[in-house]
């Protein structure tokens, strides 16, 4: 249900997820802050330094990807930093990127916020001999700025499968709404045009877009926005949210304004930020994938890349710990996992 440009770019990009959220906290300095070594079992050499930058500070989403590279730090041995912008602007990133390209770290990982801003800073990282990893999300269209990406699950379902968890939720008909991040977020704005492909097929005729509102990643304005919703569509009967500050905003606005039962909440998020919602009856159901997965398995491709065991190439196969076997694909991609449905019947199975 994709074109061939939206093919290319799901398999390059994405960023987050599923997008999360600032907290407000007062901006960082530049440094790599926050850093924790993690693991003595580095075998003989250099004990390799990798800083993961995600998209901003405070967000459970980003949070678990950083314990997912912690982890395969203690198995593997290498020295992990983490560093961040308190907001998800697109050029937010930028100064964190040069900090460390100026103190030489061996890898960056990172959850772009845009994928054109940051391609300068990334192409300078590599010309030193940096490894460049997009996490979560990619570079569409500027793919050459990093060595592989790490994409959460495939791409190219979520935008059709949230329709249809929507239509499930909503007896597939009536208005909803979208409650995205940012307006140039790569992630959302695929699974965006991948949610308005999935709408003109007949069976979800009796469904209507009535608007997409962007909270950008920021939990009040987030908040802000699915209220004004609720307010403009007296009629709505959903709030689609495929960012986990934008579901957790919108199931506390329906929460608020007593419309639980009458306007459904879905989207992409955490079990533990939606744990309440769920037991409350105020979500019915939501998906995800794992991002603790993701770090862990880019700890080990990074790892592996340092010492020379892994070379990037499409098609190609290499040992993620207890991830098993994963599988370059297109552009040097590597899809972590499967997405997860989650309802009362199985959240207290999932801690992240």
């Amino acid at each position: 249900m994709r074109n061939s440009t939206m093919k290319s770019a799901i398999w390059i990009f994405v960023g987050t997820m599923l997008g999360l959220a600032g907290c407000g906290k007062p901006a960082p300095n530049p440094g790599v802050e926050g850093g924790s070594t993690a693991g003595n079992s580095v075998s003989a050499g250099k004990k390799f330094k990798i800083v993961y930058i995600p998209k901003n500070t405070g967000n459970p989403y980003f949070d678990d990807i950083i314990n997912g590279f912690k982890k395969a730090g203690d198995e593997l041995g290498y020295q992990f930093s983490t560093a961040a912008p308190a907001t998800a602007d697109a050029t937010s990133q930028l100064p964190f990127i040069k900090q460390q390209v100026q103190q030489k770290v061996d890898a960056i990982a990172i959850s772009a916020n845009s994928p054109d801003a940051l391609k300068p800073a990334l192409l300078e990282a590599m010309q030193r001999g940096i490894k460049v990893i997009s996490v979560n999300s990619d570079l569409p269209k500027n793919e050459d700025a990093r060595h592989a990406a790490i994409l959460p699950t495939d791409f190219n379902a979520i935008g059709s499968s949230q329709i249809a968890l929507m239509s499930e939720l909503i007896g597939g008909t009536g208005d909803f709404a979208i409650l995205s991040a940012t307006t140039d977020a790569p992630d959302q704005n695929f699974w965006i045009e991948g949610m308005k492909t999935a709408l003109k097929d007949p069976k979800y005729k009796e469904m209507k877009l009535v608007e997409i509102a962007y909270g950008n990643d920021d939990p009040q304005k987030s908040l802000t926005e699915a209220q004004a919703l609720l307010i403009k569509y007296p009629n709505l009967k959903g709030i689609l949210a495929p960012t986990s500050v934008g579901i957790a905003a919108a199931a506390q606005a329906v929460e608020t304004a007593n419309a639980k039962g009458r306007v459904q909440v879905t989207g992409l998020g955490t079990p533990n930020q939606m744990r309440r919602f769920v037991q409350n009856g105020t979500v019915q159901k939501f998906a995800l994938w794992s991002p603790f997965d993701e770090g862990y398995l880019c700890g080990y491709l990074i790892d592996g890349m340092l010492k020379g065991s892994i070379k990037p190439s499409t098609g190609g196969l290499f040992r993620a710990g207890k991830l098993g076997d994963k599988k370059f694909g297109d552009k040097n991609s590597i899809i972590t996992g499967p997405s997860v449905v989650f309802d009362k019947s199985n959240i207290e199975q999932y801690h992240f």
